[in-house]
């Protein structure tokens, strides 16, 4: 994604959105701030038709861990899913794209929360379940307790 797929990537993210209970609100400016790829930091990716025009988005976050007491390897690189929307092809298909654009910056292994739609990719990609479940606390929030599916939102 460049500067200037912002304002298409933005519109088409923000109306994905829309239809989580519990979801950010990006303002195209913050839209910009989180998900223009910054290397070792957040990689988004852009679809665009014949048109010109943005059709689907993909994004990681990097988060990398020390690898201790190994004589080969000081580091894990890890990447964790950020928002994702697939208009032109199933969510399973963009995210196959997206290991594959991880594993050519080197990504050692790629993370996936059950949030949003992300059920529809997880066992088909061979995802394996985690060991934990994620409780969102936000603090002075009143919210009704959803499901997984229900939440929009990546902390990070």
């Amino acid at each position: 994604m460049t500067p200037e797929d912002v304002p298409a990537a933005h519109k088409l993210v923000v109306k994905y959105l829309e239809k989580f209970q519990l979801a950010v609100v990006f303002s195209e400016d913050e839209f910009a701030h989180w998900l223009l790829p910054r290397k070792g930091v957040v990689s988004s990716f852009v679809r665009v038709n014949d048109n010109g025009d943005v059709t689907d988005f993909c994004s990681y976050y990097h988060l990398n861990s020390s690898v201790l007491g190994n004589p080969k390897h000081n580091t894990l690189n890890a990447a964790y899913s950020f928002y994702n929307v697939a208009k032109t092809v199933t969510l399973p298909e963009l995210m196959k794209d997206c290991l594959i654009l991880a594993k050519k910056e080197q990504v050692d292994v790629f993370n996936a929360l059950n949030l949003m739609d992300n059920g529809e990719f997880l066992e088909e990609l061979k995802f394996g379940m985690g060991d934990g479940n994620l409780q969102y606390y936000v603090y002075n929030w009143f919210c009704p307790t959803m499901q997984h599916n229900d939440v929009g939102l990546v902390l990070l």
